[in-house]
This record gives structure tokens, C-alpha cells and sequence, in this order.
């Protein structure tokens, strides 16, 4: 095996720490989730590793912990079908000129809503790079994200610091609209993705305005719109008249926790080969699967989490395996937690 000399794997770290940090709401962070995550480390033999110093291992370890940080994306029935959802209202909108269909995907927490727009627009970014190759001044996707208690000027702004556009203290309404619809037209940006929209309210003053911004932007900018969030169809965002304009312009798509099933085992088995531990069964998680379908009450977030986090212990603490025991002691979100037995709460090894 060869490892890089300290200084020089410092500095790749520092590298990586760093795009780790590029938020999706940018476009240089976006442009970075688009080309792909780092290939995983290579699994060492016994005889590998025993020829490594201690200054070796330890980055040796630090890569497979980083690998089982990252989140794994699996291409459930749900991903795939927002994708072609997203897909067909993108070819169908292609010559509208106005009153242009848009997506949304609603659902519970952890349920993969951001992981299925994301993938929706990785599939759009993809194939717009390949019909435009070494063209370098298009942007085919826009990410943004509500703030909580947004106004408008906030929404707009999200779009604008996206595109790396400068929002002054003095900048009104006006002229950050105008320079995001210019930039995005000249860009060729086809699809606008709009994350965390339960934040939006209709029955207030600045909810209301900032559906009316959000509108206002998706007639300008000849693009698809895909909302994501959470309980939309029975948010206070489909109330009233924008509410009802939103209703019946925007297909609905839900996710709803996996039933247990053989879906559910393909999730679990995909997310087995995915660990690099030295001493883990390959198959033993599989014959856990109902288990982890209680542990994580059909959450595909929870399911991920716990795997992901008992790999990161099995490495620090040495075990080399994922066990039953393990995955009890990775604590899960409240709603996950909150559906385990009593006994089970009160007696976590």
C-alpha cells in the first residue's frame, strides 16, 4: 500500500474538509455533489495491515471513517420515481411559455425527500453535460433551501447566493429578481429545486409574499420547479387562493416509511456492502433486516443512520463488525426512538 507523505495528506484532508463544506445552495458546492463522491478506500488484508506503521493505520482508518460518514444514496422505488415525474414535466414544459407544471415531493422526516430531488436534478445536470459538452457557462439546476420565517427578499436572496450574485444592504426586490432571471436565462437553467417549502405559510403577510416571489420566478425563468417538504398536503401551504394556483399546477408525489418487505432487505443488503470492516459476516445485517425495520420504524434516514453510525464505532472501537448490540447503542431521532418498547428505552446498552 502507498500513503501519501504526512504533509501532503494533510493537505488533501484540508482539501476535502473543505468541499465537504460547500453547501449544495451554492453552485460551487452543487457543481462538486454533481461530479460524484470520492472512489471508497481499498479494504487491506491481514498482512497489509500488519505492515502499516501506527501513523499509516491511523489514516488508513480515517479514510474508512470518512467513507462511512458520507450518506449512501440508493435508488429506492421512490427516488426513481421522482425522477421520472421530474423528468417528464421537464420534457413537457420544454416549450411552454407559461403556466409551466411543477413537482412536488412531500412526506414524514427522513423519509428521503432531499435525496430524491437531489437525485432528480444530478440525472437533469448529467444529461444537459452531456448534450452541451465543454460548455462551462450553463447552469441546468438551482438549489435553494426556505429559511425559516422567510420573507421574500430572503427567498430571492437564496437564489441569488446561489449563482455567487452579490445581495448589498441597499439591493431591492427588483434588482436581485432581475439579476438572478438574467443570469439563469443566459445560463440555460432548466430546473429550480426548492427544498424545506413547509416553511412557507400562505395565512401570513410574508408567507404569502414569498409564494408570490416564488411564482413570479417561475414565470420568468423558463425552468421545471420541484418543491420538497414536509406533510405538503396538508401544510398551510396549499391554503387559500395561491394555495389552490400551487394545487393545480404542481404534481404531487409522496413518500411514506418503507413496509417491511423485500424492498426494505434490498436496502439493508445494499447498505451491508457498502461497510469496510475487517470482521464483519457479509450477510449478518441482512438476517437483521426486521429488526432494523422496528428499529427504525421503515425510515430510510434512521436505516442509514444507525448502519453508517455502528460501522464508525466498529472501527474506533476496534470490533471490526456491525452487531445487533452495536446498532442498539447508536441513539436515532426522536420520532424512531419514540416508536421502540419501554423496556427497550430504559435498557440501552
Amino acid at each position: 500500500m502507498t500513503v501519501p507523505e504526512p504533509a501532503g495528506r494533510r493537505t488533501a484532508l484540508h482539501e476535502a474538509d473543505a468541499a465537504a463544506n460547500r453547501q449544495l445552495t451554492t453552485l460551487d458546492g452543487w457543481r462538486t455533489f454533481a461530479a460524484g463522491p470520492p472512489g471508497p478506500p481499498v479494504l487491506l488484508s491481514s498482512d497489509e495491515l500488519r505492515r502499516l506503521s501506527p501513523a499509516e493505520r491511523a489514516l488508513y482508518d480515517e479514510d474508512r471513517l470518512d467513507h462511512h460518514a458520507r450518506m449512501l444514496v440508493v435508488a429506492t422505488s421512490f427516488v426513481e420515481k421522482t425522477v421520472v415525474c421530474g423528468r417528464r414535466l421537464v420534457l413537457l414544459n420544454r416549450h411552454a411559455i407559461s403556466a409551466r407544471r411543477g413537482l412536488m415531493v412531500s412526506g414524514l422526516p427522513g423519509t428521503g425527500k432531499t435525496s430524491a430531488i437531489t437525485q432528480l436534478g444530478l440525472a437533469h445536470e448529467l444529461l444537459d453535460r452531456a448534450r452541451h459538452p465543454n460548455v462551462a457557462d450553463r447552469i441546468p439546476v438551482l438549489y435553494i433551501t426556505v429559511p425559516p420565517a422567510a420573507t421574500a427578499r430572503m427567498v430571492a436572496a437564496e437564489f441569488a447566493r446561489f449563482l455567487g450574485l452579490p445581495v448589498r444592504p441597499r439591493s431591492n426586490m427588483t434588482d436581485i429578481i432581475e439579476a438572478v432571471v438574467g443570469v439563469c436565462t443566459d445560463s440555460r437553467t432548466g430546473l429550480v429545486l426548492v427544498d424545506e417549502i413547509h416553511n412557507v405559510s400562505q395565512v401570513t403577510r410574508a408567507g404569502g409574499e414569498v409564494s408570490d416571489t416564488l411564482k413570479y420566478f417561475s414565470e420568468r425563468i423558463p425552468a421545471t420547479f420541484v418543491y420538497a417538504g414536509i406533510g405538503l398536503e396538508t401544510s398551510e401551504l396549499l391554503t387559500g387562493t395561491r394555495g389552490a394556483q400551487i394545487a393545480g399546477r404542481f404534481t404531487l408525489v409522496p413518500t411514506r416509511p418503507f413496509p417491511y418487505g423485500n424492498e426494505w432487505k434490498g436496502l439493508v443488503a445494499t447498505m451491508e456492502q457498502t461497510l469496510l470492516l475487517h470482521d464483519h459476516p457479509q450477510g449478518s445485517l441482512v438476517k437483521l433486516d426486521r429488526y432494523l425495520h422496528n428499529r427504525a420504524d421503515g425510515m430510510i434516514g434512521a436505516l442509514s443512520h444507525a448502519i453508517r453510525g455502528a460501522a464508525i464505532d466498529a472501527i474506533l472501537g476496534g470490533t471490526e463488525r456491525v452487531t445487533k448490540e452495536a446498532l442498539d447503542d447508536i441513539p436515532l431521532d426522536h420520532a424512531a426512538e419514540s416508536t421502540l418498547p419501554p423496556l427497550k428505552k430504559m435498557v440501552r446498552r
